[in-house]
């Protein structure tokens, strides 16, 4: 599950203190993985707080650009009580191919009801998590499966990795020669992605894990540069 938090910063008048709060709402998961053999995907959204948020949900094709997804979500707004749960649905609108998996971006945004205090910043706060397409004949299979299919080289300072298969991989964790690399994402099917290096000249063995379709890291695999 994801917590979403919102924090409310209330100041008091000059001189007075600073006081944070927080409060927020729970996605249902971490990521969704949309089933071609089915007509829709669903996730829960939950409000545990106090206050009521209004929460406002769209889909972004992975670039983020003015590219319509292929999907509609409902219900896209609407205002969520305190312990309250609504159902998200997400339905094919469209045509995505079918003998590779597609990657696009759910955004969540909740917005808390406005304060009837004074002096106070209320935020509201977006995530996204990823939505992954699976076409009906891929059904079964896991891109665990497939790992060790992904090839990687040196490109100047940077960790080249090429993904042969049809799964969109994505990565928890790589280590070149024991050193972790930071802010590694996913390669899509039959692409490359590009990380940059601790080093100036990334060399060793490296080590990576995939995060499966429950949003946990699968097992450690080993590549040679």
């Amino acid at each position: 599950m994801i917590r979403l938090r919102h924090a409310l910063f209330a100041a008091a008048l000059a001189g007075g203190p600073f006081f944070t709060a927080h409060a927020g709402v729970i996605i249902g998961g971490t990521r969704i993985v949309f089933d071609g053999n089915k007509k829709e995907a669903a996730i829960n959204i939950n409000n545990p707080d106090a206050s009521p948020y209004l929460i406002q949900s769209w889909i972004e094709t992975v670039n983020g650009g003015a590219e319509k997804a292929p999907f509609i979500i409902t219900p896209p707004l609407y205002r969520l009580d305190k312990d309250q749960q609504n159902v998200e649905r997400i339905v094919m609108a469209g045509a995505l191919p079918q003998d590779r998996e597609s990657l696009f971006w759910l955004n969540i945004k909740a917005i808390p009801a406005a304060s009837t205090k004074q002096n106070t910043l209320q935020i509201a706060v977006k995530t996204r998590i990823k939505l992954i397409y699976r076409p009906a004949a891929m059904k079964g299979h896991m891109p665990e499966e497939q790992a060790e299919k992904l090839t990687w080289r040196r490109v100047g300072n940077r960790l080249q990795v090429t993904n042969p298969t049809d799964f969109v991989m994505n990565f928890n964790a790589i280590s070149v020669a024991g050193k972790a690399l930071a802010d590694v994402s996913y390669v899509l099917p039959h692409a490359s992605t590009f990380f940059d290096c601790l080093a100036a000249a990334p060399t060793g063995d490296v080590t990576f894990s995939i995060i499966n379709d429950y949003g946990s890291p699968g097992a450690l695999h080993k590549a040679i540069l």
